[in-house]
């Protein structure tokens, strides 16, 4: 059975959701509402699930000299509004009415940083893995609340971190079944 979510608008959080601050945010641009979903896909070290990496990443608390692989990510201050671990599990890093920093040099349909006006959702995962089924069920359901409490979001206004940074980002990558996703979303 798929999840149900609800967004306190006012906090900018999902109810059900485990919350654990990210410092890595600032204030939207004045009179600036969501009108983007962005999807991300991440495994720290690659390739790797499960680990507390993501969370310490995004909380600024990630050991460098852990995995020669951090050495090419030190110092990086990155976050998202939303992470959904393999098993279903979701946390929210970054209130809905503030700007998570997920996105990097973007455009979406002409319209540069999009950091300013998106939501960040973060599969873990990588390019040439498949998705769990969980993760598409609560992806469904968190795009479903987020719609719900930001009109403007529609089947039209979901991007990958692909699509808004060609050249630069391939994730979610081919293993991300989009079609799955909008069918869930009808």
């Amino acid at each position: 059975m798929s999840p149900q979510f609800d967004v306190d608008l006012q906090a900018g959080l999902i109810r059900e959701v485990r919350q654990v601050a990210s410092p890595n945010c600032d204030a939207r641009p004045d009179g600036v509402v969501p009108t983007l979903i962005v999807v991300h896909g991440i495994s720290l070290p690659p390739r790797q699930f499960g680990g507390p990496e993501i969370e310490s990443l995004f909380c600024n608390r990630l050991d460098w000299d852990a995995h020669p692989y951090f050495q090419a990510i030190r110092g990086m201050r990155v976050s998202s509004h939303v992470l959904i671990r393999r098993d279903g599990e979701v946390t929210q890093f970054v209130p809905f009415g503030k700007r998570a920093w997920h996105c990097g040099e973007s455009v979406f349909r002409g319209r540069a940083q999009c950091n300013d006006f998106s939501i960040g959702i973060e599969l873990e995962g990588e390019d040439e893995t498949a998705y769990e089924d969980r993760q598409y069920d609560c992806l469904q359901a968190v795009i479903r609340a987020l719609r719900l409490a930001y009109p403007a979001i529609t089947n039209r206004e979901l991007a990958a971190h692909s699509d808004i940074a060609p050249g630069r980002k391939t994730d979610p990558g081919p293993a991300f079944d989009w079609l799955r996703l909008y069918d869930g979303l009808l």
